[in-house]
């Protein structure tokens, strides 16, 4: 199945959004949706500030290349969420500053390495694996990616970036800025004995917002 012009156009929208506001700087990042037989991502050592709509890269789910510039070589890491979360259609993947500054920190807890501190970050991420690091395309990201994203569809990777999957681009677009927010407030809070949300109150929001 071919992917039309307006997923294409909402896909180049949401990089050069993601782009403008420093989210994802240089030639970083990377989005992709899928359909039932095939992946669209961007291109390999493409900037998310300006892609082309006619030279995204699209993939057989299976990652054979079937069109546009080569994809990105982190396309197994969003083939890893993908195949854990067989209901999502999009992957959003940055490397944004606080969220990265976070995963270099020692003593962070592989299970979840954010606490809760609004009930916003409760709704749209839930809880953050932490895997260790690994090279960028690596297999060995690509296995601890898929083993954390078990517990979650969003992950953390040390000395990277945050990845995300939800059932629409927008939503995992919306993930991946949650993280990075929680993550500046987590460093501006650094020291200060922050109060964040208790287990009645995340248990409510996720009552309230399944």
């Amino acid at each position: 199945m071919s992917f039309g012009d307006a997923v294409r156009a909402q896909l180049v929208q949401l990089g050069a959004a993601l782009y403008d506001r420093g989210l994802t700087p240089g030639r970083t990042g990377n989005l992709s949706v899928r359909t039932e037989d095939e992946i669209m991502i961007t291109p390999t050592n493409t900037c998310l500030g300006r892609l082309d709509p006619d030279r995204l890269a699209v993939t057989t789910v299976d990652g054979n290349h079937v069109g546009g510039d080569p994809p990105s070589k982190e396309l197994v890491l969003h083939q890893a969420l993908y195949r854990r979360h067989p209901t999502c259609t999009a992957v959003a993947h940055v490397h944004s500053t606080s969220a990265v500054a976070v995963s270099c920190l020692p003593g962070l807890s592989s299970d979840d390495a954010l606490p809760p501190i609004t009930p916003y970050y409760v709704m749209r991420v839930g809880r953050l694996p932490l895997v260790e690091y690994a090279p960028p395309g690596s297999a060995e990201l690509s296995e601890e990616v898929s083993r954390a994203a078990e517990r979650s569809r969003s992950v953390l990777m040390r000395n990277h970036g945050s990845l995300a999957t939800a059932p629409s681009l927008e939503s995992a677009v919306d993930a991946v800025e949650e993280i990075e927010e929680t993550a500046r407030l987590y460093l501006l809070l650094d020291g200060r004995s922050p109060g964040y949300l208790g287990e009645e109150a995340v248990a409510e929001v996720r009552r309230r917002f399944p």
